[in-house]
């Protein structure tokens, strides 16, 4: 079932005098486990609605309504499924005590893939689960499959069931939904022939597996070594050079890379950057896949339109991996703006050394590396160290951090040029 959370002034639901709290059971005969069977069973113009209000009273709505015609009715979020692995680089494992409360949560829900492009691993689906995504055409879904050889995949994951993702990924695949797949490479478990053996299973399922992304495997200084270690400049090269025979294979058969090699792979390889085509569409930066590339790109766009700041001093805060190219960018930034602009690497202490990216960075440690503010400083920060809430992960608010700071003005921003120019 699902609760309503929310009605819309004017809609069908108000009309209705449904209140807040009612919970809706049935739809046209079919029940309703959650809100993807709510948006699913409310297609049809003719609905017979079973709910239950707060008292517990039991009411039958019929409605006729034209198509297109909104209910009205905002559900409460869905419980989230939560994960059932015991995966050997869990980030989780990685938190410290007093991280972010969102970031306890071990998603594995089919719905977040669905809805946010959030990665599952299937384990908790048995075929009753997958049907349903295939009958609901619940696609294209985003699975992290890390190793498709049983054995390693078991060993990964911790749970036996993980060994059945062939069979999973293949009965989507031959149902017509799609696929994006992704591998966190663990060094020792899941690289070398492992990895070259992954991607060829992967490609032999054809189209549906839409992409797989290669990502190194991200560890903190509570969980590194334990039993993970994180990869060396050479086993990340390999890896580059096996995504790039399965890119040369795809751009030849399908016509696009399908396999991509995250901008943290390069990093650590010491391998330059590929240009934008690399990466097709752009569609897995939030993945690590070409975020790098997008920033560069959309800073040079963005260079025109820039205000006059000759009356500023410009502070740009990151991480250590974006550091060498925000150092770079700088001087074409003091030119077009008149500022003075300075980069500062932030040492991420809330995580530890082996975290270098800007948006693991916590607001402590942000704060503690802005020295002396004034009232001539914009202090620019990279707006993915916060969430919708304006926190960072540390639980310390954006506003806090402003107050912290004043005279100093705080601007978030990830895309610089565009955060500036709105100033």
């Amino acid at each position: 079932m699902v609760r309503i959370a929310a009605i819309e002034s004017g809609s069908i639901a108000e009309e209705l005098h449904l209140s807040i709290g009612t919970r809706i059971v049935r739809i046209n005969g079919e029940r309703v486990r959650d809100a993807i069977d709510f948006t699913f069973l409310q297609a049809d113009a003719e609905l017979e609605i079973q709910t239950v209000d707060p008292y517990g009273v039991r009411t039958v709505l019929e409605i006729l309504r034209e198509p297109g015609d909104s209910l009205g009715i905002l559900p409460e979020p869905d419980k989230i499924r939560e994960c059932a692995n015991e995966c050997v680089f869990c980030f989780i494992d990685g938190n410290p005590s007093d991280v972010r409360s969102s970031l306890w949560v071990r998603d594995d829900d089919f719905r977040m893939s669905f809805t946010y492009g959030s990665y599952v691993t299937l384990t908790n689906l048995g075929p009753r689960g997958l049907q349903r995504l295939v009958d609901q055409r619940l696609s294209p879904l985003y699975v992290s499959v890390h190793a498709t050889e049983s054995a390693v995949r078991i060993r990964l994951l911790k749970n036996v069931r993980a060994g059945l993702v062939m069979d999973q990924l293949r009965f989507l695949t031959d149902h017509g939904l799609e696929v994006h797949t992704q591998i966190v490479l663990c060094p020792g478990w899941n690289d070398g022939v492992h990895l070259e053996r992954t991607i060829k299973d992967l490609y032999g399922l054809g189209s549906g597996i839409r992409t797989l992304s290669v990502v190194p495997v991200g560890l903190t200084k509570y969980n590194v070594n334990r039993p993970v270690r994180l990869l060396t400049q050479d086993e990340a090269s390999a890896a580059i050079d096996s995504v790039e025979k399965a890119r040369a294979s795809s751009l030849r058969e399908r016509g696009y890379g399908w396999c991509y090699a995250a901008d943290e792979l390069f990093l650590t390889a010491e391998r330059e950057l590929p240009p934008g085509e690399y990466y097709d569409d752009l569609a897995l930066t939030e993945n690590g896949v070409g975020a790098i590339r997008h920033f560069l790109d959309g800073f040079e766009q963005g260079m025109g339109c820039l205000p006059d700041l000759s009356q500023n001093r410009i502070r740009l805060f990151t991480g250590r991996s974006m550091e060498p190219f925000l150092s770079d960018l700088s001087p074409q930034l003091e030119g077009v703006t008149g500022a003075e602009v300075q980069v500062r690497s932030v040492r991420n202490q809330f995580y530890g050394d082996t975290v270098t990216v800007a948006g693991l960075l916590g607001g402590r440690d942000l704060l503690e590396a802005v020295t002396n503010p004034s009232d001539q400083d914009l202090v620019m920060i990279p707006s993915e160290a916060l969430n919708q809430d304006e926190l960072f992960i540390d639980s310390v608010s954006l506003d806090d951090f402003r107050r912290e700071l004043f005279p100093a003005r705080v601007v978030p921003g990830y895309e610089i040029t565009q955060a500036l120019s709105a100033l």
